[in-house]
Protein backbone atom coordinates (compact mmCIF):
# COMPACT_ATOMS: atom_id res chain seq x y z
CA UNK A 1 0.00 0.00 0.00
CA UNK A 2 0.90 3.77 -0.54
CA UNK A 3 0.49 7.02 1.10
CA UNK A 4 -0.07 10.19 -0.20
CA UNK A 5 2.71 12.17 2.34
CA UNK A 6 3.88 15.34 2.97
CA UNK A 7 6.63 15.92 5.39
CA UNK A 8 5.27 18.63 7.79
CA UNK A 9 1.63 17.64 7.18
CA UNK A 10 0.44 17.15 10.97
CA UNK A 11 -2.49 14.85 9.58
CA UNK A 12 0.73 12.60 8.19
CA UNK A 13 2.37 12.42 11.12
CA UNK A 14 -0.44 10.67 13.24
CA UNK A 15 -0.83 8.00 10.23
CA UNK A 16 2.93 7.52 10.17
CA UNK A 17 2.56 7.16 14.38
CA UNK A 18 -0.25 4.30 14.34
CA UNK A 19 2.16 2.51 11.25
CA UNK A 20 5.01 2.44 13.28
CA UNK A 21 3.20 1.64 17.03
CA UNK A 22 2.32 -1.07 14.99
CA UNK A 23 4.45 -2.31 13.13
CA UNK A 24 3.33 -1.30 9.74
CA UNK A 25 5.15 0.99 8.80
CA UNK A 26 7.99 -1.24 6.91
CA UNK A 27 4.65 -2.01 4.47
CA UNK A 28 3.62 1.27 3.26
CA UNK A 29 5.53 3.01 0.20
CA UNK A 30 5.52 6.64 0.64
CA UNK A 31 4.93 8.94 -1.90
CA UNK A 32 5.61 12.23 -1.50
CA UNK A 33 3.13 15.41 -2.98
CA UNK A 34 3.43 18.85 -2.34
CA UNK A 35 -0.35 19.93 -3.00
CA UNK A 36 -0.06 23.30 -2.91
CA UNK A 37 2.02 23.04 -5.93
CA UNK A 38 0.53 24.34 -9.68
CA UNK A 39 1.35 20.93 -11.27
CA UNK A 40 0.30 18.73 -8.07
CA UNK A 41 -1.15 15.35 -9.47
CA UNK A 42 -3.08 14.88 -5.74
CA UNK A 43 -6.61 15.12 -6.97
CA UNK A 44 -6.09 12.35 -9.40
CA UNK A 45 -5.80 10.47 -5.96
CA UNK A 46 -7.83 12.00 -3.43
CA UNK A 47 -10.64 14.70 -5.53
CA UNK A 48 -10.61 16.76 -2.14
CA UNK A 49 -6.60 17.53 -3.10
CA UNK A 50 -5.06 16.82 0.33
CA UNK A 51 -3.26 14.34 2.12
CA UNK A 52 -3.05 11.79 3.33
CA UNK A 53 -4.79 9.62 1.15
CA UNK A 54 -4.02 5.60 1.81
CA UNK A 55 -3.83 3.52 -1.84
CA UNK A 56 -4.45 -0.20 -1.32
CA UNK A 57 -3.01 -2.62 -3.43
CA UNK A 58 -5.97 -3.01 -4.89
CA UNK A 59 -6.17 0.56 -5.69
CA UNK A 60 -9.25 1.21 -3.33
CA UNK A 61 -7.72 5.21 -2.15
CA UNK A 62 -8.77 5.57 1.45
CA UNK A 63 -9.39 8.97 3.12
CA UNK A 64 -8.73 11.43 5.46
CA UNK A 65 -6.85 10.49 8.28
CA UNK A 66 -9.48 9.43 10.75
CA UNK A 67 -10.83 6.78 8.47
CA UNK A 68 -7.19 5.33 7.23
CA UNK A 69 -6.15 5.15 11.25
CA UNK A 70 -9.52 2.76 11.74
CA UNK A 71 -8.41 0.63 8.37
CA UNK A 72 -4.42 0.30 9.22
CA UNK A 73 -5.54 -0.81 12.67
CA UNK A 74 -7.31 -4.01 11.19
CA UNK A 75 -3.57 -4.69 9.96
CA UNK A 76 -1.88 -5.47 12.66
CA UNK A 77 -1.47 -8.48 15.34
CA UNK A 78 -1.53 -6.14 18.32
CA UNK A 79 -3.56 -4.47 20.74
CA UNK A 80 -6.60 -2.17 19.11
CA UNK A 81 -5.48 1.10 18.84
CA UNK A 82 -9.07 2.17 18.20
CA UNK A 83 -11.00 -0.30 20.19
CA UNK A 84 -14.40 -2.27 18.41
CA UNK A 85 -17.16 -1.28 20.19
CA UNK A 86 -18.75 0.28 23.16
CA UNK A 87 -17.92 3.36 25.98
CA UNK A 88 -13.82 3.23 24.86
CA UNK A 89 -14.80 3.45 21.06
CA UNK A 90 -17.02 6.52 21.78
CA UNK A 91 -13.80 8.16 23.99
CA UNK A 92 -10.90 7.38 21.45
CA UNK A 93 -12.86 8.68 18.54
CA UNK A 94 -13.97 11.69 20.90
CA UNK A 95 -10.03 12.63 22.14
CA UNK A 96 -9.20 11.88 18.14
CA UNK A 97 -12.02 14.15 16.78
CA UNK A 98 -11.01 17.04 19.25
CA UNK A 99 -7.00 16.83 18.84
CA UNK A 100 -7.97 16.78 14.79
CA UNK A 101 -10.08 19.94 15.55
CA UNK A 102 -7.22 21.60 16.82
CA UNK A 103 -5.05 20.66 14.17
CA UNK A 104 -7.88 22.11 12.14
CA UNK A 105 -7.45 25.33 13.39
CA UNK A 106 -3.52 25.94 14.41
CA UNK A 107 -3.50 24.41 10.23
CA UNK A 108 -6.44 27.52 9.26
CA UNK A 109 -4.20 29.62 11.38
CA UNK A 110 -1.15 29.13 9.32
CA UNK A 111 -2.94 29.41 6.20
CA UNK A 112 -4.23 32.64 7.21
CA UNK A 113 -1.10 34.03 7.90
CA UNK A 114 0.38 33.52 4.44
CA UNK A 115 -2.05 35.50 2.88
CA UNK A 116 -1.07 38.96 1.59
CA UNK A 117 -0.93 41.12 4.58
CA UNK A 118 -3.63 43.07 3.16
CA UNK A 119 -6.06 40.26 3.16
CA UNK A 120 -5.88 38.96 6.59
CA UNK A 121 -8.59 38.91 9.25
CA UNK A 122 -7.55 39.72 13.02
CA UNK A 123 -11.01 38.45 13.75
CA UNK A 124 -10.75 35.00 12.07
CA UNK A 125 -6.96 34.02 14.03
CA UNK A 126 -8.38 34.97 17.66
CA UNK A 127 -11.44 33.06 15.97
CA UNK A 128 -9.28 29.80 15.72
CA UNK A 129 -6.99 30.37 18.49
CA UNK A 130 -9.74 30.49 20.28
CA UNK A 131 -10.40 26.97 19.47
CA UNK A 132 -7.15 25.91 19.95
CA UNK A 133 -7.51 26.82 23.73
CA UNK A 134 -10.38 25.30 24.34
CA UNK A 135 -9.39 22.20 22.63
CA UNK A 136 -6.03 22.26 24.32
CA UNK A 137 -8.38 22.50 27.90
CA UNK A 138 -10.12 20.00 27.30
CA UNK A 139 -7.30 17.69 26.27
CA UNK A 140 -6.01 18.99 29.89
CA UNK A 141 -8.68 17.64 31.73
CA UNK A 142 -8.76 14.08 30.20
CA UNK A 143 -5.00 13.28 30.04
CA UNK A 144 -5.23 11.79 34.09
CA UNK A 145 -7.37 8.81 31.96
CA UNK A 146 -4.98 8.25 29.68
CA UNK A 147 -3.66 4.83 29.33
CA UNK A 148 0.60 4.15 28.86
CA UNK A 149 0.66 3.41 26.06
CA UNK A 150 -1.22 5.18 22.32
CA UNK A 151 -4.53 4.96 21.13
CA UNK A 152 -5.85 6.26 17.99
CA UNK A 153 -6.94 9.60 20.53
CA UNK A 154 -3.80 10.36 22.27
CA UNK A 155 -1.92 9.80 18.83
CA UNK A 156 -3.53 12.63 17.77
CA UNK A 157 -3.03 14.64 20.31
CA UNK A 158 0.73 13.59 20.32
CA UNK A 159 0.46 15.14 16.23
CA UNK A 160 -1.40 18.10 17.01
CA UNK A 161 1.22 18.95 20.35
CA UNK A 162 4.13 18.50 17.90
CA UNK A 163 2.82 20.34 14.78
CA UNK A 164 2.06 23.51 17.60
CA UNK A 165 6.02 23.34 18.56
CA UNK A 166 6.98 22.87 15.19
CA UNK A 167 4.54 25.85 13.51
CA UNK A 168 3.77 28.06 16.54
CA UNK A 169 6.89 28.54 18.57
CA UNK A 170 5.59 31.87 20.34
CA UNK A 171 2.26 29.74 21.44
CA UNK A 172 2.62 28.54 24.68
CA UNK A 173 0.77 25.76 24.99
CA UNK A 174 2.07 24.09 28.24
CA UNK A 175 1.08 27.22 30.13
CA UNK A 176 -1.71 26.63 32.61
CA UNK A 177 -2.10 22.92 31.47
CA UNK A 178 1.00 20.75 33.73
CA UNK A 179 -0.76 17.59 33.16
CA UNK A 180 -1.13 17.94 29.14
CA UNK A 181 2.84 19.42 29.46
CA UNK A 182 4.25 16.03 31.26
CA UNK A 183 2.16 13.79 29.55
CA UNK A 184 3.37 15.39 26.00
CA UNK A 185 6.85 15.78 27.43
CA UNK A 186 7.25 11.92 27.91
CA UNK A 187 5.32 10.85 25.06
CA UNK A 188 7.07 12.79 22.63
CA UNK A 189 10.13 10.53 23.63
CA UNK A 190 8.45 7.30 21.68
CA UNK A 191 10.12 6.01 18.88
CA UNK A 192 7.10 6.49 16.70
CA UNK A 193 7.09 10.82 17.77
CA UNK A 194 11.24 10.71 16.66
CA UNK A 195 10.83 8.87 13.83
CA UNK A 196 8.13 11.37 12.28
CA UNK A 197 9.63 15.01 13.15
CA UNK A 198 8.14 17.24 10.68
CA UNK A 199 10.47 19.17 8.41
CA UNK A 200 10.39 21.55 5.78
CA UNK A 201 11.34 21.16 2.43
CA UNK A 202 15.06 22.00 1.16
Amino acid sequence: MSLCWSPTSPYVRKVMILAHETGLAARIELLPKNVWAADTDIGATNPLGKVPALVLGDGTVIFDSPVILDHLDTLHGGPRLIPAEGPARVRVLTLQALADGVLDAAVLTLLESRRPAAERSADWVARQRRAIDRGLDAVEAQVAGFGPGLDAGQITVLSALGYLDFRFTNLDWRSGRPALAAWFGQAAQRPSFLATVPKDPA
